[in-house]
């Protein structure tokens, strides 16, 4: 890219809003741009690719926070990302696999309520206790 794009084209090339690109700026995640005479920001292939590594970072379901860390590495030449981001990647990952199990166990809960609603037959006793929800083991 020869020249500096504004906000509209950067965010029409990434997929991210120009609300989220100035939140990200306001917030320390991505370094302000450059600006013209007018005001207007001027974005160069450099902060389009932070840009995108922030978009990715985030869609891998890092935090703002941990995204706003690895900045220092990403602006130094030997600033140790790759090893920083492997420790984010594995604890994210570590986090997913436990979401999974969580998941897993609740879809086996639903599934035994469904099937008890399927069964059961509809109560019109009021006060009547409803068993549907209760799960063995639970």
């Amino acid at each position: 890219m020869a020249h500096a794009l504004t906000i509209g084209r950067v965010a029409k090339a990434t997929g991210v809003s120009a609300k989220t690109i100035r939140y990200y700026e306001e917030i320390g995640v991505l370094p302000a741009p450059a600006r013209t005479v007018a005001g207007y920001r001027q974005y160069t292939e450099q902060g389009i690719e932070r840009l995108r590594f922030v978009h990715r970072a985030r869609g891998l379901g890092l935090s703002l926070r941990q995204v706003k860390d690895l900045g220092w590495a990403l602006d130094r030449p030997h600033g140790g990302l790759r090893p920083r981001l492997r420790e984010l990647v594995r604890t994210q990952l570590s986090v997913v696999q436990q979401r999974r199990v969580e998941l897993a166990h609740l879809q086996e809960q639903l599934e035994v309520v469904l099937a008890r609603l399927q069964v059961s037959s509809p109560g019109g006793g009021g006060a009547r206790r409803c068993g549907c929800l209760d799960v063995p083991g639970t």
